[in-house]
C-alpha cells in the first residue's frame, strides 16, 4: 500500500499548519477571512438558521468525487482546523508536489467547513432550531441538513468524509491510551452487513490507520457500527456514497486539541491520497483489527476522597464539560461516578488525602 511519508508530512506541518485557528471554539468569524484568501473556488452555499453564511470550497478537477464537511456539531471543531490545514497543504505546490498533483488531477473535492455555525456560537451539538443535524438525515428539518443533502445529490460523491469530535472518556480497548482518532465505516442497515460499499470504505480507513499507527501507535480506535436510522453517515452510505467518519479525540495533555488536529489532518490527507492512486479496495479485513473504542477514562479521578454518602474513603470520577459565559468558553468539572474506580483510567489523578472535593 502506497503511503505518504510520515517524516515529510511532519516537517511540512510543523512549519505550515493554519496557525490562525486554535482552541476548541472555532466560529465563522475565525474562518471567514481565511476563506476569502483561499486559492480555490469558493461558493456561498447558503445560510444557517440564524443567517450565518455557509461556504462550499471546490478543489481539483479529477473524476473521483469526494465530499468533506466539518462541524455539523457546533462544538466539534477539530475537523474544521484540520480541514484548513488541508487547504494550506494543497495550495503549497512548492512541496510534496507528487501527492498534491495526484490529488488535484485525480479527485474533485467539495468541502463544507463549518456546516453548523450557529451551534459553534452556542457551543452545542444542535443548530439554532435545536436540531441535531447528525440525526436529521431522513426528516431533513434543519436548513443546514438540506444544504448538505442538496450538495450530496448534485455532486454525487463517490466518497464522503464526515468529521466529528469525540469525548475524552474514550480509550482504545485493551490499552491505557486515549482514542486520539477513531474511525467508522457506517452500517447501511440494522444487521450491519459488510456490503461492497462498506468494504470500500473500510479499505480507505485501513490506509489511514496504517499511517497513524506509525505516528501514534495504539491511539487509534474503531467507533461502534451500530446502525442509526436517522444518522447522516448511515444514510449516505446506504445511498451509495461511501462515508468515512473520523472522530477526533483526546491526546495526553491536549485539551485544546492542537495535537489531535494534526493527526486528523494526517488521516484525511492519507485517505484522500489513497483514493487518488488506488483502484483496488480489496484490502479491508484489517479494519476489524483496529481495537474498539471503550469508555474507561475520566478527566480527573480524585482518590482518597470523602463524601456525605461514602463510608470511608472513596474515588470521584470527573469529566470536563463546557458552557458559554459572557461569550467565552468556560470549562467546569462534572462528577460522573463515585465509588471504586480502580478499573478506570484518568487523564489526571489527584489524591485528596481524606478531604472532601470542596475543601
Amino acid at each position: 500500500m502506497q503511503s505518504i511519508k510520515l517524516e515529510n508530512i511532519e516537517k511540512w506541518y510543523a512549519r505550515n499548519y493554519e496557525s490562525n485557528l486554535h482552541g476548541l471554539r472555532i466560529l465563522y468569524n475565525d474562518i471567514s477571512p481565511l476563506i476569502k484568501k483561499l486559492k480555490f473556488e469558493n461558493e456561498l452555499l447558503g445560510y444557517s438558521t440564524n443567517g450565518i453564511p455557509i461556504h462550499k470550497i471546490k478543489i481539483g478537477n479529477g473524476p473521483k468525487r469526494i465530499l468533506i464537511w466539518s462541524q455539523m456539531h457546533g462544538n466539534e471543531s477539530t475537523g474544521t482546523k484540520a480541514l484548513f490545514d488541508l487547504f494550506k497543504f494543497l495550495a503549497d505546490t512548492t512541496q510534496n508536489s507528487e501527492i498534491i498533483k495526484s490529488i488535484l488531477e485525480t479527485c474533485t473535492l467539495i468541502c463544507i467547513p463549518m456546516l453548523n455555525p450557529d451551534g459553534a456560537i452556542s457551543y452545542t451539538r444542535e443548530n439554532a432550531a435545536n436540531i441535531d443535524l447528525n440525526r436529521d438525515a431522513v426528516a431533513k428539518k434543519g436548513v443546514e441538513s438540506n444544504l448538505l443533502r442538496n450538495v450530496l445529490d448534485n455532486f454525487n460523491p463517490h466518497f464522503c468524509f464526515n468529521l466529528h469530535d469525540q469525548r475524552t472518556l474514550f480509550n482504545v480497548s485493551g490499552f491505557e491510551n486515549p482514542a486520539t482518532i477513531s474511525f467508522l465505516a457506517p452500517s447501511e442497515e440494522i444487521t450491519r452487513e459488510v456490503t461492497k460499499g462498506r468494504t470500500e470504505t473500510m479499505s480507505v480507513i485501513v490506509a489511514m490507520n496504517d499511517l497513524l499507527q506509525k505516528a501514534i501507535p495504539n491511539h487509534i480506535g474503531r467507533y461502534t457500527d451500530e446502525f442509526y436510522p436517522a444518522a447522516t453517515g448511515d444514510n449516505f452510505q446506504k445511498l451509495g456514497h461511501n462515508t468515512i467518519l473520523i472522530e477526533a479525540g483526546h491526546f495526553p495533555n491536549d485539551y485544546e486539541r492542537e495535537i489531535t488536529r494534526k493527526y486528523n489532518f494526517f488521516a484525511m490527507l492519507q485517505g484522500i491520497y489513497f483514493l487518488s492512486i488506488t483502484k483496488d479496495y480489496s484490502d479491508y479485513q484489517s479494519y476489524f483489527d483496529i481495537p474498539n473504542n471503550d469508555k474507561l477514562f475520566f478527566d480527573i479521578i480524585y482518590i482518597n476522597a470523602i463524601t456525605k454518602e461514602s463510608k470511608g474513603l472513596t474515588d470521584i470520577g470527573v469529566l470536563f464539560k463546557y458552557k458559554i459565559t459572557n461569550n467565552k468558553l468556560v470549562r467546569f468539572e462534572h462528577i460522573e461516578k463515585i465509588g471504586n474506580l480502580n478499573y478506570y483510567f484518568a487523564h489526571s489523578k489527584i489524591d485528596l488525602k481524606g478531604k472532601s472535593l470542596n475543601q
